[in-house]
C-alpha cells in the first residue's frame, strides 16, 4: 500500500478527467463525475504551494477559455466551516482565469480527499509542472513537513527529487524577506541565495552580490570568510528521532497487525495512522482497539 495514500484509482480518475498529467494519483473507489460547479462556491486552498500568478499568464489563459472553454476539469474537495463549499486541490490557475474570462461556473471533479493528501497532490502538481519559484518551493516543503510530519526522505519519495536537493532548496526559507524578494524578482539567483543562507547577514551579502556582479563561485569564497549563523543548516520539525519513530511504528504493527505510521508535528502534536487493506481487516482492528479500552 502506498505510504501517502496515493496511487490507487488512477485509471478510473483518468477516464473521468480525460488526458491529465501526474496529478491524477488519488485513492478511493467512489465514482467520480465531472460537474459544473459555480465559481462562487469555490475557494482557494490555503496550503497551495504556488502563491504567484502573473497577470500576463492569467490573461492569456482567460483569452483561451473565452474562445475554447475550460478543456481540463479542476479538482476539488468538499469542505465544511468555510464561506465556500469546495476547496481547490488542483487547478487554481484555471479557476482564476475562468473568473477573469467572465465565467460563472467551471467543470470540476469533486473527490473525497484528506487535507494531507490535498497538500501532497498540490505539491506534486506544481513541482512536476515546474510552476513554483524557488522561494515557493522551499516554503511548500517546509509546510508539508510541519503539517504532515514528514521527513526529508518522505518528501523525496513523494516528489521524486533527492534529499540533498530538497535540503538545499529549504535553506532559502531561512532567508530574510527582502532577500527572498530579490530571488523572486530574479535580482539574485537561487544558487546565490542558497550560498548566503548560512551567513549571519545575508541581506548585506546579497547587496554585495548585486553591486559587484559576483558569480556563485565568488559568493562561495565570500561566505567562507563571513560570519556564520549559530543555527544549523538542516531543517527538522521533529523532536522524536527517526529510530524511535520506527521503533514505535514497529510496536504498533506487532500489536495491531496492520501497518502504522507516526506523524509528529512541531510542538509534540501529531497523528498515528493505521492502514488496512479490507473492511474485514478494518473491523478486526476496531475490535482490538475497543477491547483494549474495556
Amino acid at each position: 500500500m502506498s505510504k501517502f495514500g496515493l496511487g490507487r484509482g488512477l485509471a478510473d480518475l483518468q477516464q473521468g478527467m480525460g488526458t491529465v498529467p501526474d496529478i491524477s494519483i488519488l485513492t478511493g473507489a467512489e465514482r467520480v463525475v465531472v460537474k459544473q460547479i459555480p465559481l462562487a462556491q469555490i475557494g482557494a486552498n490555503p496550503d497551495q504551494p504556488r502563491k504567484t500568478f502573473t497577470e500576463s499568464e492569467l490573461a492569456d489563459l482567460a483569452a483561451s477559455i473565452r474562445e475554447r472553454g475550460v478543456l481540463q476539469p479542476i479538482l476539488l474537495r468538499a469542505v465544511a466551516g468555510r464561506p465556500y463549499l469546495y476547496e481547490i486541490v488542483a487547478g487554481e490557475r484555471r479557476f482564476r482565469a475562468s473568473k477573469l474570462a467572465g465565467l460563472t461556473e467551471i467543470p470540476a471533479l469533486v473527490k473525497q480527499i484528506t487535507p494531507e493528501n490535498a497538500m501532497e497532490i498540490a505539491l506534486i502538481e506544481n513541482v512536476q509542472r515546474e510552476n513554483l519559484n524557488p522561494i515557493e518551493e522551499s516554503a511548500a516543503y517546509k509546510n508539508i513537513m510541519e503539517k504532515c510530519g514528514y521527513e526529508l526522505s518522505d518528501v523525496s519519495r513523494l516528489i521524486g527529487k533527492s534529499e540533498s536537493y530538497i535540503r538545499n532548496i529549504m535553506r532559502l526559507d531561512s532567508l530574510p524577506a527582502d532577500v527572498k524578494q530579490m530571488v523572486q524578482q530574479g535580482t539574485i539567483s537561487a544558487s546565490h541565495a542558497r550560498t548566503i543562507a548560512v551567513a549571519e547577514n545575508p541581506t548585506q551579502l546579497a547587496h554585495q552580490i548585486i553591486d559587484n556582479k559576483m558569480s556563485v563561485a565568488d559568493t562561495e569564497k565570500m561566505v567562507r570568510s563571513a560570519a556564520r549563523k549559530s543555527t544549523g543548516r538542516t531543517y527538522s520539525p521533529k523532536t522524536i528521532d527517526s529510530a524511535t519513530v520506527r521503533e514505535i511504528e514497529s510496536k504498533l504493527h506487532g500489536a495491531l497487525g496492520v501497518p502504522a505510521k507516526l506523524r509528529e508535528r512541531r510542538g509534540g502534536a501529531g497523528q498515528i495512522i493505521l492502514e488496512f487493506a479490507t473492511r474485514t481487516q478494518m473491523q478486526d482492528l476496531v475490535d482490538k482497539l475497543v477491547s483494549q479500552n474495556k
